[in-house]
C-alpha cells in the first residue's frame, strides 16, 4: 500500500525507494534470523522447547484472528459466505501445489455465475419444491424480506461484523448487474489481489494521459503502458510455469524463485493469505522442516515492514538445505514474492481506468469470489500450523527429503490451548498488537515450563 501511494503521488522512482525503505530492514532481518536457525541443532533443551511452542501457539490464535477478520470483509452475500467456507473445507482435505490456485479460480467463476444468474431458471423447479415443502409462516417472512432489501442488506451488514449498510446494499446491487457497483465495494475487491492496485486507483481520478501529471497533482499511467507491462508479467509467469513443471531435475535456485513467484501471483487477501502456499511450496517440498517454518513465522512477525518477508527467510533455509548460496536463495525469494505484487499494481494503474468506465461488473464479480475463496484458506494455515505447534524433544521424526518433520497438535497440552486462545482475544477484544501477543505467548511457554514439565 505505501508503494500505490507513493506511485500514484510521487511517481514511479519514488514509489519503488519507499517500497525499498519499507521491506529491506526486515528483510535482513529475516535472512539474518535463517543464518541463526540454520545452525541450530536436531535436540534443543527442554526450556527452548517450551518456548518454541508457546510462540507457535501465540502465532495460530494471531493467524485465527486474522481470518476471522478477513472474513468480515470478504462475505457480503450468501455466495461469498459458502465460498469462504468451501475454500477452508476443501484446502483442509486435501493439499497439491496445484490445488489452491484451482479453488479460487472455481471461486471467481461460481460468484461470476451466481451475479448473473445463470443456470438459476434450470434449477428454479427444484428451489420451487423446497419452498413448497417449507412452513408457510418461512415462505412469507422470505417474500417479505424480498420486497425491503434495505432492511436485509442492514441485517447481512451486521452479521458481517459491521460493514457500513451502503456497502451492503451495493454489494445486493452487484447481484442485480444491472446497477453500478459502489467504491466500497470496488475497494473490497481489489483488495484481495494482495497488490491493493485497484483500491489506490479507485480512490484517484484517472486519466488516458500518458505517464506523468493530469494536472491534479497525481502521476498517471497510460492504458498502453498498462497492457505492455501485463503482457509482459504473463509471458514470465507462463515461461516460469512451462520450466517449472517439465524440468526434471532443476537447479533448487530456480525452484526458489518460481514458487515464490507462483506464490506471490496467487496471493489474495494480505499477508496471512501466504501462509498455507509457502507453507505448501516450501516445507511439503522437504526443503524447510515445520520447526523451522513455525518458529521463523512467529519471530517475523515482530519484524518490521510487510510480513512478506517471512519468504526470504524461507528462501535462505531452502537455498542451504540444498547446498547452494543461501545469500541468492534470500534474494530470489525476495524478488519471486514481491515482484509480482509491483508489476500487476503498476499494470493496474494503466488499466484500471477503462475497466472502471466500462462498468466491467465481470472482474469485480471474479474478485469477489477469488477473495472469498482465498480467505477460506488461512482457515487451512490455522489448522495446518495448529497439526504441527507442539514441539517436543520426544515427537515423532519422519524423514523426508533429509529434512526432519517435527510437530504434535497444540490440542494435546491445555496451556498451548489457552495461549492460542490468549492470542486470538487480546487481539479481538484489546487490541494486543501481534509481535506483544507473540511474545506473551514465549513468556507463557516458559511459565508453562516451569510448572509443568520441571
Amino acid at each position: 500500500m505505501l508503494y500505490a501511494i507513493n506511485l500514484i503521488r510521487f511517481g514511479f522512482i519514488t514509489g519503488l525507494i519507499s517500497f525499498f525503505i519499507w521491506s529491506l530492514p526486515g528483510a535482513a532481518a529475516a535472512y539474518a534470523l535463517s543464518r541463526g536457525v540454520e545452525r541450530i541443532g536436531d535436540t534443543l533443551p527442554g526450556p527452548v522447547y517450551a518456548l518454541l511452542s508457546g510462540l507457535n501457539a501465540a502465532t495460530v490464535g494471531i493467524i485465527a484472528l486474522a481470518a476471522v477478520q478477513l472474513s468480515q470483509k470478504a462475505i457480503t452475500d450468501k455466495i461469498t459466505r459458502i465460498l469462504v467456507f468451501f475454500g477452508g473445507a476443501a484446502g483442509v482435505l486435501y493439499n497439491a501445489l496445484w490445488y489452491f490456485p484451482v479453488l479460487m479460480v472455481v471461486g471467481g467463476c461460481t460468484t461470476v455465475i451466481w451475479d448473473y444468474r445463470w443456470g438459476h431458471k434450470a434449477l428454479a423447479p427444484v428451489i420451487n419444491l423446497f419452498k413448497k415443502r417449507r412452513p408457510e409462516r418461512d415462505v412469507e417472512a422470505e417474500r417479505q424480506a424480498e420486497n425491503q432489501p434495505d432492511a436485509v442488506e442492514l441485517r447481512d451488514a451486521s452479521q458481517t461484523g459491521g460493514a457500513s449498510s451502503r456497502s451492503a446494499h451495493d454489494s445486493s446491487g452487484l447481484r442485480r448487474v444491472g446497477q453500478n457497483v459502489s467504491r466500497e465495494s470496488i475497494h473490497q475487491d481489489a483488495d484481495a489481489t494482495g497488490t491493493n492496485a485497484a483500491e489506490a486507483a479507485a480512490e484517484m481520478p484517472v486519466t488516458d494521459a500518458t505517464d506523468g501529471n493530469n494536472g491534479s497533482g497525481l502521476a498517471t499511467i497510460s492504458w498502453k503502458i498498462g497492457f505492455a507491462l501485463t503482457a509482459i508479467f504473463f509471458a514470465v509467469f507462463i515461461t516460469l510455469m512451462v520450466l517449472r513443471g517439465t524440468l526434471k531435475s532443476p537447479p533448487r535456485l530456480f525452484e526458489i524463485f518460481a514458487n515464490l513467484f507462483l506464490a506471490g501471483t496467487i496471493i489474495f487477501g494480505g499477508g496471512p493469505v501466504v501462509i498455507p502456499l509457502l507453507r505448501e511450496y516450501v516445507v511439503a517440498q522437504g526443503w524447510v522442516s515445520p520447526r523451522d517454518f513455525l518458529l521463523g513465522l512467529a519471530i517475523t512477525q515482530a519484524f518490521p515492514g510487510p510480513n512478506f518477508n517471512f519468504a526470504v527467510y524461507l528462501g535462505s533455509l531452502s537455498a542451504a538445505t540444498g547446498n547452494s548460496a543461501t545469500i541468492l536463495g534470500a534474494l530470489l525469494a525476495y524478488i519471486g514474492i514481491f515482484a509480482p505484487g509491483l508489476t500487476l499494481h503498476t499494470a493496474t494503474m494503466g488499466v484500471w481506468g477503462p475497466l472502471r468506465r466500462r462498468s466491467n461488473k465481470a472482474v469485480f464479480s471474479v474478485l469477489r469470489g477469488v477473495n472469498a475463496s482465498a480467505v477460506g484458506l488461512v482457515y487451512t494455515a490455522v489448522y495446518r500450523l495448529w497439526q504441527t505447534g507442539y514441539l517436543t524433544a520426544s515427537a515423532t521424526t519422519v524423514e523426508r527429503r533429509g529434512v526432519s518433520d517435527n510437530g504434535i497438535p497444540l490440542g494435546d497440552e491445555a496451556w498451548l490451548v489457552v495461549i492460542t486462545a490468549t492470542a486470538f482475544v487480546g487481539g479481538m477484544w484489546f487490541k494486543v498488537p501481534a509481535p506483544a501477543a507473540i511474545l506473551l505467548g514465549a513468556v507463557m511457554g516458559l511459565i508453562w515450563y516451569g510448572i509443568t514439565l520441571t
